[in-house]
């Protein structure tokens, strides 16, 4: 079975969305009308399905595909596997200007049930298949890509969530350093928003979008954009897990001080 590692899969989710263009021409440049609502999906082991609505807002007629990944995690970042976990129906669409289409959404197999279960996780891809218009004679096209999460909750649990352990870890060359998150709970994190406040009140925005996801079961690690030195006095990290504001308990490097 195929797998797919997707090292910018953070990339993605932070804005729900990436945008490729496609080069018909060398001049000007021509909107994509692909819109996509929800940006993201949960399901209860109880329900066996869910909708995306694909709207196209442009003047052309509009070719998408949707393809459904499980999606998980380990030493190397976000990888995604084809699965037949999760179907989308149709798979194939195509949507008139100023119209839209239900996606449905469908659970293929058992939601996750036994001692320590958790939820699952995918990924559903939605891709505009670009096609030059009739009316076009110059410009770029412009193909959108969606990526956006869905969760299925295990059997008997009516809220999944995360248990993290933060630390950090000074790089040999001294000048990095790299935040580990690892995940003990039964649900995902959704962490974006992150700063560090020193004992003095002053505060450092370190990443103030989406950070990435900590999948049940997974540890990810990344590399902060801030000097070792900000660190060094001392101090917290605070962040936005799943829309509400922490302030997580930090192993620190010593190496840091």
């Amino acid at each position: 079975m195929m797998n797919i590692q997707l090292r910018p899969l953070v990339n993605l989710a932070n804005r729900a969305l990436i945008s490729g263009a496609i080069l018909l021409s060398s001049v000007g440049a021509m909107a994509s009308g692909l819109q996509v609502s929800p940006i993201s999906l949960s399901l209860h082991a109880r329900e066996t399905a869910s909708g995306l609505t694909l709207s196209n807002s442009g003047n052309d007629m509009l070719h998408a595909q949707v393809r459904v990944y499980q999606w998980l995690q380990n030493d190397t970042g976000d990888q995604l596997t084809p699965s037949r976990g999760l179907l989308a129906s149709p798979p194939m669409i195509d949507i008139k200007p100023g119209e839209k289409q239900l996606i449905r959404i469908i659970r293929a197999k058992a939601p996750p049930q036994g001692a320590g279960a958790v939820e699952d996780a995918y990924r559903i891809l939605v891709n505009e298949i670009p096609v030059k218009s009739t009316n076009q004679t110059t410009g770029l096209q412009f193909a959108m890509s969606y990526s956006l999460p869905v969760f299925v909750q295990p059997v008997g649990v009516t809220k999944t969530s995360p248990q993290l352990q933060w630390s950090t870890h000074l790089q040999p060359d001294g000048k990095a350093i790299k935040l580990r998150v690892s995940n003990s709970g039964n649900g995902h994190a959704k962490l974006s928003g992150l700063s560090f406040v020193d004992t003095a009140g002053n505060s450092t925005v370190i990443n103030p979008g989406l950070l990435g996801y900590v999948l049940p079961g997974a540890t990810m690690n990344w590399t902060l954009k801030v000097s070792p030195s900000v660190l060094t006095t001392g101090g917290k990290f605070k962040v936005m897990m799943n829309g509400t504001q922490t302030t997580p308990d930090v192993t620190m490097d010593p190496s840091i001080r």
